[in-house]
């Protein structure tokens, strides 16, 4: 895993030092690849390429980009890991492609892969996590390309008569004149989301390539769209009329045998590697495939906080103890996790409101004390049915949609008030999680389900009221802005997926690669930490996507089939509780220990001072979230990381 970045002059800019800059960008981005660094660069085309690396694979200089094919034709920078760089080696030695290696390094092999098949037939072999920037000399024409669901991230624009890229906006940030303005349209999908979607960014001349995609350019002015070589929708409908008809115990067999060759594939590393472990589903059944495959106890690494009412600690050290994995325990204090808030928008170079971003960044940095690469069990939930969401509500819009529009505004507007009660009082939750006989923490979910009931019209709408943050950003805006679209899925896929299996691949290409993997990208490599995610491996996801959804979910149980796998290395009474994740009690930080911090940010000066928000709005949510009128957390949590954000990046401009 590393750090790249790239800038391409226009030819009458020849006379600027193309490799200086390329140089100065990638070392804002040193966290990315602190191991050792490199630049190349072609002055008459004006094109220079830079890299930071993070040795994992190949550690001798034979590894160190830029790198060069045999032939001296192809130029790239790589950012990630590529799985089944083994074999392809193998495929191409068959095939007389390849005279000699100089090295074991899978950026060698993808270099040789797109030299000998081309570049689209090398990315459809590839099983990986990549972006990269490719030069082909002798048609000087530049490549951009990122994997299928976009765990590594990759930025470029134009900007002063230059293309960029970059793995971060912080390298963007160094080019001379680089061009700032905010894109307001963004700010407002942001508020809605808590993340920035795909394609776009805070920056407006600036995009983010998508997942699965590559671009070509033939000029530093070339605007040409980019191009898909995998689509997740392709997958997901080729897999629904190719439903798998097997006996369950079969699929079971077949998913575990899968998810085993991916594990193995993703342990190839030259350092010291280890897992991950919540205690959860996904990262129980990650821990236990490595502890299968490795010869001695595979290392796993877990975070709590003293308060139990947040800490899951307990239930990964039960499965680490069952597993015999060598275990690592941190436990915070409320002080150790509200220490690194003030860091976030220097950790996350465009705003980014996920709260649970605050435990993943302590665990990274814990975790990279002992080894440089991790897995984890991302991905799970988006391909095997693992959200809440995906469990009630169908349920809930074919009941409330067969009532009458003026019925649901009602009802859904009673479902609601249960969190106003509850902000007060939790026993008035509580009383209700006992009569409907759900947990405290479905219930807490389920008033929110209310709201989304009274304002969806349509199954579309509901979905996008249950992910919605602010349902309309508008109302806190001071020049309220049209949303950027974002990524999506085409017109009438609903009519061929069902709203469950809808949700689940709306939710893998945009929430999986706008915040899952934001959060865990941008905070593992602040610490120059890789992360692996073998769920997301294309050969797990298509065959996921082939699973008939009752193998995923069961009634009221999400991940039905991973959970029936794993009881096969652990016991099913140290797994069966509720859903938590990485909970964080933030309204009671905003109420307490963050609320110093918060009142700093938005008091009416400084929201006056950003100029984005419309500080009497803002001030009359804070103080409906002070006096408990309204449990408002993820709301204001999403003003303040924007104002955190505006804030450090007018600092550096």
């Amino acid at each position: 895993m590393c750090g790249i970045a790239g800038i391409w002059l226009a030819r009458k800019q020849n006379d600027i030092d193309a490799r200086r800059l390329a140089r100065r960008m990638a070392t804002a981005i040193r966290h990315r690849g602190p191991d050792s660094s490199g630049e190349w660069g072609d002055r008459e085309s004006g094109i220079a390429l830079a890299h930071r690396r993070l040795s994992i694979i190949d550690l001798s200089p034979a590894g160190a980009q830029p790198m060069e094919d045999l032939s001296g034709r192809y130029v790239i920078v790589f950012n990630g890991e590529i799985y089944n760089h083994l074999d392809l080696r193998i495929k191409l030695e068959d095939e007389g492609a390849v005279a000699h290696w100089r090295g074991h390094s899978d950026t060698e092999t993808l270099l040789a892969a797109i030299a000998y098949w081309g570049l689209e037939r090398a990315l459809d072999l590839t099983c990986g996590m990549f972006a990269f920037g490719l030069w082909d000399r002798a048609t000087r024409n530049l490549t951009l390309a990122r994997d299928r669901l976009g765990e590594k991230p990759l930025y470029y624009g134009w900007s002063d008569g230059a293309l960029l890229f970059a793995s971060e906006l912080d390298a963007l940030l160094t080019y001379p004149g680089f061009d700032n303005e905010i894109d307001r349209s963004a700010v407002a999908a942001f508020l809605r989301f808590s993340y920035i979607p795909e394609p776009a960014t805070i920056f407006q001349n600036i995009r983010k390539l998508q997942p699965g995609h590559f671009l070509r350019l033939t000029s530093p002015f070339d605007a040409s769209p980019s191009r898909p070589y995998w689509s997740l929708e392709a997958v997901a409908l080729a897999g629904v009329r190719r439903v798998s008809r097997g006996d369950y115990e079969a699929l079971c067999g077949e998913v575990e045998t899968c998810l085993e060759e991916v594990v193995a594939s993703q342990m190839l590393s030259d350092v010291p590697l280890g897992c991950f472990l919540s205690g959860g589903i996904d990262s129980s059944l990650i821990a236990a495939l490595m502890q299968r495959s490795s010869r001695g106890a595979t290392r796993t690494f877990s975070i709590g906080f003293e308060n139990q009412r947040f800490n899951e600690a307990g239930h990964a050290r039960l499965v680490a103890q069952h597993l015999g994995t060598t275990h690592t325990e941190f436990i915070l204090t409320e002080a150790d996790a509200l220490s690194v808030v003030p860091e976030l928008p220097k950790v996350y170079s465009e705003p980014f409101a996920d709260p649970s971003q605050i435990p993943t960044l302590l665990l990274s940095r814990m975790t990279r004390q002992h080894v440089a690469v991790a897995l984890s069990g991302d991905g799970g939930d988006e391909m095997f049915g693992g959200y809440n969401r995906y469990i009630f509500a169908p349920g809930l819009w074919r009941i409330s949609s067969a009532v009458p529009k003026i019925g649901r505004i009602a009802g859904g507007r009673l479902i609601a008030a249960l969190q106003s009660f509850g902000a007060n009082d939790r026993s008035v939750l509580r009383s209700a999680a006992d009569i409907i006989g759900l947990p405290l923490t479905t219930i807490d979910k389920l008033s929110k389900f209310g709201g989304v009931i009274a304002r969806a019209h349509d199954s579309q709408s509901l979905y996008r009221e249950i992910v919605s943050t602010f349902s309309d950003p508008a109302e806190v805006l001071l020049q309220p802005e049209s949303e950027t679209p974002g990524l999506g899925l085409s017109e009438g896929l609903d009519k061929i997926l069902c709203l469950e299996e809808w949700m689940m691949a709306m939710d893998a290409v945009t929430y999986l690669p706008g915040d899952i993997l934001v959060k865990v990208d941008r905070a593992a490599m602040s610490a120059s930490l890789e992360t692996r995610a073998p769920f997301l491996d294309r050969r797990v996801v298509e065959l996921a996507w082939r699973l008939p959804l009752n193998a995923k979910i069961d009634g009221r149980i999400g991940k039905r089939i991973l959970r029936d796998i794993l009881y096969r290395h652990v016991p099913r009474d140290l797994m069966e509780r509720p859903k938590q994740g990485f909970a964080i009690p933030l309204d009671q930080w905003l109420r307490g220990d963050l609320r110093e911090w918060a009142e700093s940010l938005i008091s009416e000066a400084q929201l006056a001072s950003t100029g984005v928000f419309d500080p009497s709005r803002v001030r009359l949510l804070w103080r409906n979230h002070q006096s408990k009128a309204d449990n408002a957390g993820w709301r204001i949590w999403a003003i303040l990381m924007m104002q955190s954000w505006l804030l450090h990046h007018a600092s550096r401009t």
